[in-house]
């Protein structure tokens, strides 16, 4: 998606500093890639909100994805990667602390509430107790019936095209974002002579290309305790399918903008464990797919008996 070639080539080629079309595509896709990374996290902070919960989602998954965002930074300001590339991180680092904040608020709330409704279910009056039995009942039936919903939204097609709609605007508003941003002189080509396949690194892109490869390894150990909570759970309840969506989005884009900034072979080279990570949790975002149809079908199968 986004702008045709040709269209593009017609839009940067009258001017006598234009951007070469492969510099202007890493502009392109690198703007998309910003947008789904500025969407990202609000499904998922909207279903923790509608829910009051974050239950769905694994803290362990947070923590080590934010160890991923800060390796991420500092590797690609090292090793002077796309500007986009440092901007997302930049990014990432900040979405990151606002979403394990209301995971850790919920989190905490509902243990105290848990802690609450424990000590005053104690006292000693079976008539209580029966009443809270009957509650707990009720409560875990509405749960049920929550679970069974969920299923029925992500089967059915309503949702789907909801989601397809939004990662058409982010399409939009990302090639937009750059075709404005490029008139406005914010984009400037900036060409860097090709570098001796013989020079060696300096210490600091030394550093940040082990930093790229420790984001890249925390970026698919990030996804493994969400996987393996689905799985134990059968369930994907609290999670938001558009969430995933979106991190799918952005990865896909990411990697186009960074191989199409530059074709220097020491700066690919360097962008190696950018792309791994794009690339693996690519892989693990689609397990975490077929996880949300399987469970879907599955809560839908038991609702019905």
């Amino acid at each position: 998606m986004g702008f045709p070639l040709a269209a593009l080539a017609a839009v940067i080629a009258p001017h006598d500093n234009g951007m070469p079309l492969l510099e202007a595509i890493s502009g392109i896709f690198g703007s998309i890639s910003m947008a789904s990374w500025i969407c990202l996290m609000l499904p998922q902070m909207v279903a923790n909100y509608k829910a009051k919960s974050a239950d769905g989602i694994s803290m362990a998954f947070l923590v080590v994805w934010m160890l991923g965002d800060i390796t991420n930074l500092l590797g690609a300001f090292f090793t002077h990667l796309a500007p986009t590339a440092i901007a997302l991180a930049c990014y990432f680092c900040v979405a990151d602390c606002v979403l394990i904040a209301q995971c850790v608020y919920y989190n905490s709330l509902n243990r105290r509430k848990a802690a609450a409704t424990y000590t005053y279910a104690t006292e000693d009056s079976p008539l209580l107790g029966r009443r809270r039995s009957e509650s707990s009942r009720r409560r875990a039936s509405h749960s049920s019936q929550a679970k069974a919903d969920l299923a029925d939204e992500v089967l059915d097609t309503k949702p789907w095209v909801r989601n397809l709609a939004s990662l058409i605007a982010v399409y939009v508003i990302g090639s937009l974002g750059w075709f404005i941003s490029y008139k406005a002189g914010a984009w400037k080509s900036d060409p860097t002579p090709p570098s001796d396949p013989n020079e060696e690194r300096t210490t600091l892109e030394l550093v940040g290309l082990a930093l790229g490869y420790a984001s890249a390894f925390f970026y698919l150990a990030a996804r493994v305790p969400q996987i393996i909570k689905n799985h134990r759970e059968k369930s994907c309840e609290g999670l938001a399918l558009l969430f995933f969506l979106l991190s799918l989005t952005g990865n896909a884009t990411y990697g186009v903008s960074l191989v199409t900034y530059s074709q220097d072979k020491k700066y690919l080279l360097n962008a190696v464990p950018w792309l791994l990570g794009s690339v693996g949790t690519i892989f693990e975002d689609s397990i975490i797919f077929v996880q949300f149809h399987i469970y879907a079908n599955s809560g839908r199968s038991n609702s019905s008996v």
